[in-house]
């Protein structure tokens, strides 16, 4: 028999070093999100878990532990309410394995 894996436990073994002050991803205008954005695709497609749906509809983005994929920003198209870069040299996901 397998057994299934969660994906937090894999997440777990990846590490992420916080740039304090400096998250490389943000939400441009939270009233979007809340007001305007019906689906908040954000909250479903990160794999990493970054986007949170509140109580009143807000979005609430906590970026340690991002994956730096960009899903994001591609799924934001309608709106285009995500400001995403890299993080500066140093910071950022730190892959276990590569």
């Amino acid at each position: 028999m397998s057994t299934a894996i969660k994906i937090e436990e894999k997440l777990f073994q990846n590490r992420y070093r916080v740039d304090a002050g400096r998250p490389h991803i943000a939400i441009k205008d939270p009233d979007v999100c809340a007001h305007q954005c019906k689906s908040q695709q954000c909250t479903v497609c990160c794999p990493a878990g970054c986007y949170t749906a509140e109580g009143n509809g807000a979005i609430a983005l906590i970026t340690d532990g991002c994956l730096e994929c960009g899903t994001c920003r591609v799924i934001c198209t309608e709106h285009r309410n995500v400001a995403w870069e890299y993080p500066r040299g140093g910071y950022g996901i730190l892959f276990k394995f590569g």
